[in-house]
């Protein structure tokens, strides 16, 4: 087992609350008190306001292949053994949560021609994964990322009517794409897709599954025919209509294609906008988008990625959220996430002294596998203004302007402000991303949805037993 430290992200901002006072992530804005113990989450009667409010969906991702993950964390355990997975899939069914999200790797990354270490080496297969998990959970969906750039249609919507099969109608593909030949290189065509084809080809690649999904009837298979711009394919499919008919199509992308190929296609978006404001925008502009598929807007969930750090008071909150900010953020980390900004090496730099005065490199990507964002120019100079005003060395800028914990404070006050996002319009419910691999969900199981279901934004039961039914999905009509 392989276990590395990840590097820094880009900075997003954090949900402000729905009422417009600005949130800071701690309770001081909070106004209802609770009890923070433990509670089960089984067996609470469901009030007339519980059956009507607007419900939060929550999903989890798996840590270990993000740049939120702790691995010096003495309780940081293996992002390849069984167990890890097997425990964090149990915590959330045990808070009823709708789904799972495993990350798809399909190049180690690369940093100066050598294995970038400052990430996670090595993880397995996401369907392979999924589908022993299968065995071991009863209710929650698992979705696997896999990408529509490096695959065929016949061979993963085989995959993935399997999985719903195993698993009782559980399934759910989260589609990615892919332009870069350096990925490519793994694979027979290399970098054989222009960027601008991307999306048509993520499209195509859902049409044809699921027009394969749909080539059973009631009396068996019926022969298929898809011909288009990528993909020519006919014959019979090989496995019985999924249990849901079409697995639950998840997709994360905020291009104009990408928001586009949401309302289109998807019936789960994940975003990163991390302001109240620029929630309500996203979900405004891609629902807004759904009428011209005729679909409607509770055919499609919006759900930011987000991280949670709690305590007992608004100050132990706040202390756990600035420790774990400097874990993440290494001096080597650090230097990282500035190389990725001025696209030079900066190892002959110390970390601990000021902020690079040289110009930025506009055409480098010093971490392969990665995508740098931003123009660097600018960021430079944020930084270097963050710098001289508050006498920060490049380390230190560095933990101030990259991404921070989305929510910060007691059980009580985090699903207050859950709570008010949804209500506000911005978001359908969240993807939570924990820091520790694999037990970075029980204490928000334990603390926090059960604060959610007093307050009747969040099921008390599974009322169903496929991922759509958790959704409030439609299942599509059988063809024939």
């Amino acid at each position: 087992m392989t276990r590395r430290t990840p590097g820094p992200r880009t900075a997003e901002g954090r949900f402000p609350s729905a009422g417009g006072r600005a949130r800071t992530g701690t309770a001081g804005g909070c106004t209802r008190a609770a009890e923070d113990r433990p509670r089960t989450t089984e067996g609470r009667p469901r009030t007339a306001e519980a059956r009507t409010r607007k419900q939060i969906h929550l999903a989890a991702h798996f840590p270990g292949v993000n740049d939120t993950t702790v691995w010096a964390d003495s309780r940081a355990g293996s992002q390849i053994a069984f167990s890890s997975f097997a425990h964090l899939a149990r915590t959330a069914e045990r808070g009823l949560f709708d789904f799972l999200l495993l990350a798809e790797g399909l190049r180690l990354r690369e940093h100066k021609g050598r294995i970038h270490d400052l990430d996670v080496v090595g993880r397995p297969e996401p369907l392979t994964v999924l589908t022993a998990l299968a065995a071991v959970t009863d209710r929650i969906g698992l979705a696997a990322t896999v990408s529509a750039t490096f695959n065929e249609p016949y061979d993963l919507a085989r995959r993935l009517a399997s999985l719903d099969h195993l698993s009782g109608g559980r399934a759910a593909w989260n589609v990615v794409t892919s332009s870069d030949a350096f990925t490519g290189e793994n694979f027979r065509r290399g970098g054989f897709l222009d960027r601008a084809e991307r999306y048509p080809r993520a499209a195509e690649f859902v049409a044809a599954a699921r027009e394969l999904w749909d080539s059973w009837g009631p009396d068996g298979p019926r022969p298929f025919a898809h011909r288009g711009p990528h993909f020519d394919i006919a014959g019979e499919f090989g496995v019985a209509r999924p249990p849901q008919g079409h697995p639950v199509v998840i997709q994360a992308g905020d291009s104009a294609e990408g928001r586009e190929f949401a309302a289109s296609a998807a019936d789960v978006v994940l975003t990163r906008h991390g302001t109240l404001e620029a929630g309500r925008a996203f979900a405004a502009d891609v629902k807004g988008r759904l009428a011209a598929y005729g679909r409607e807007p509770g055919d499609l969930k919006i759900m930011p990625g987000v991280t949670v750090v709690l305590g007992d008071t608004a100050a132990e909150a706040q202390e756990r959220a600035t420790g774990i900010r400097r874990q993440q953020v290494s001096p080597q980390n650090a230097l990282l996430a500035a190389e990725q900004v001025w696209g030079v090496d900066l190892s002959a730099y110390d970390p601990d002294g000021p902020v690079p005065d040289i110009d930025p490199d506009p055409h480098a990507t010093p971490v392969q596998g990665r995508v740098r964002t931003g123009d660097p120019f600018a960021v430079a100079e944020q930084w270097r203004a963050l710098s001289r005003a508050k006498g920060l060395s490049l380390h230190e800028t560095v933990i101030e302007t990259t991404a921070r914990q989305s929510f910060i404070g007691t059980p009580a006050a985090v699903a207050e402000q859950l709570d008010d996002v949804v209500l506000g319009g911005a978001a359908d419910g969240f993807v939570l991303v924990p820091h520790l691999t694999p037990g970075g969900l029980d204490e928000f199981v334990e603390r926090v949805v059960p604060l959610l279901q007093e307050r009747g934004a969040f099921r008390t039961e599974y009322r169903g037993a496929t991922l759509r039914s958790h959704l409030g999905l439609p299942e599509p009509a059988a063809k024939g």
